[in-house]
């Protein structure tokens, strides 16, 4: 059977495409690969891409050079987690301290992982997690 090798996207889903482009902005450091009005690209590590879109937008399919994009949207705060490194669990509690941003929960996982969870300005749950999380994590 082919095997899949990692999670390539991750979406979410936003009202003020501005706006949570400037918060993932400041946390992540990071200017967008992609700006449109409909979608808002980042690198989000190893790989891997964060997709912010204009929930209105979204929903309609997009002709591209290449092909149709099919339409997709998803309603109510989302959950994405990034993976980072315990040694920096402190650097990171600081620099949502720098950027004014509530830890909403931490959590110590029995695998010795350790997760700390925030909102962005759309309510969808973030969670930074260190090795221990998962069994393959």
């Amino acid at each position: 059977m082919p095997r899949i090798r990692r999670v390539l996207e991750t979406i979410l889903y936003c009202d003020d495409l501005d706006r949570a482009a400037g918060f993932y902005e400041a946390l992540l450091e990071s200017v967008p690969m992609l700006r449109t009005p409909r979608v808002v690209a980042f690198a989000s590590g190893e790989g891997t891409v964060l997709l912010l879109f204009d929930r209105r937008a979204a929903q309609a399919p997009l002709p591209s050079p290449g092909g149709l994009i099919p339409g997709h949207t998803g309603s109510g705060p989302a959950h994405i987690a990034f993976a980072i490194d315990r040694s920096l669990v402190t650097a990171w509690q600081n620099r949502l301290a720098e950027l004014g941003i509530a830890i909403e929960s931490r959590v110590q996982w029995e695998r010795g992982g350790e997760s700390l969870y925030f909102r962005d300005p759309d309510g969808h749950s973030v969670e930074l997690a260190t090795p221990g999380t998962w069994p393959c994590y």
